[in-house]
């Protein structure tokens, strides 16, 4: 079960999320319970396979937007790198990105 403390330790901004969530631990935790659930996740290595960037482009910054005010920065970190790629249509191998996204989801999830 994920908790405050197991998200201090996994390197969330637990201030920051808590704070956009009107300082409810309650809330915040199903906040965090309903981001990490979003099907985006799942779709985004598939849409990055077929190279079709400008889907892949908003799979990825709506997880940015959900997962960065939540302030689980180990996972929005490679987000915000990938959507930058994005933005600039990049064309370039993902699979690392998409590993360490998919990590740091697993390990959330995990707890």
């Amino acid at each position: 079960m994920i908790t405050i403390q197991a998200l201090r330790d996994f390197g969330a901004d637990v201030d920051a999320g808590l704070a956009r969530c009107l300082n409810k631990e309650d809330f915040y935790l199903k906040m965090v319970n309903l981001g990490l659930a979003d099907e985006r996740f799942e779709s985004l290595k598939g849409i990055l396979k077929s190279k079709d960037y400008d889907a892949a482009f908003g799979a990825v910054h709506a997880l940015k937007g959900v997962i960065a005010n939540l302030a689980l920065t180990p996972i929005s970190e490679p987000i915000e790198k990938m959507t930058e790629l994005l933005r600039a249509r990049t064309d370039t191998d993902y699979s690392d990105l998409c590993k360490e996204i998919t990590d740091q989801r697993n390990k959330l999830l995990s707890l």
